[in-house]
């Protein structure tokens, strides 16, 4: 069974930090209850995106990356405006979880929303 992709565009709040990704439709997302996603209030995507299907368009130099505790977390953000477009992690390396507020023409608030409880994991 082949998933009909959608091609997404999106960016940090500057637009130093521009990328494409494509994602089935996107009818839902994700929060995490761990300490930096509560912080950061993101909506993300459910799923890990392949990285045949994200594409950085701009803003390589201007990515910075935050790790917390057990860095197993690559939180990256822009330098200049301190969005949070994008992450990925040691158990899925190279693929990324997609900021849906940093996406045009989606509304994440709009969306279902499920709960990762990040926060009580060991």
């Amino acid at each position: 069974m082949t998933t009909e992709k959608t091609t997404y565009e999106g960016s940090c709040h500057c637009g130093k930090i521009a990328f494409e990704v494509r994602l089935p439709e996107i009818t839902a997302g994700l929060q995490c209850t761990c300490s930096i996603c509560i912080r950061k209030n993101a909506i993300m995507s459910k799923h890990y995106v392949d990285p045949k299907d994200f594409r950085l368009l701009r803003g390589k130099d201007d990515l910075s990356v935050y790790h917390w505790n057990d860095k197993d977390v690559n939180h990256y953000f822009c330098r200049h405006c301190g969005i949070y477009p994008f992450h990925d992690s040691i158990y899925e390396p190279g693929k990324y979880r997609i900021n849906l507020g940093c996406l045009d023409d989606v509304d994440p608030r709009g969306l279902e929303i499920d709960v990762f409880d990040g926060k009580n994991i060991l």
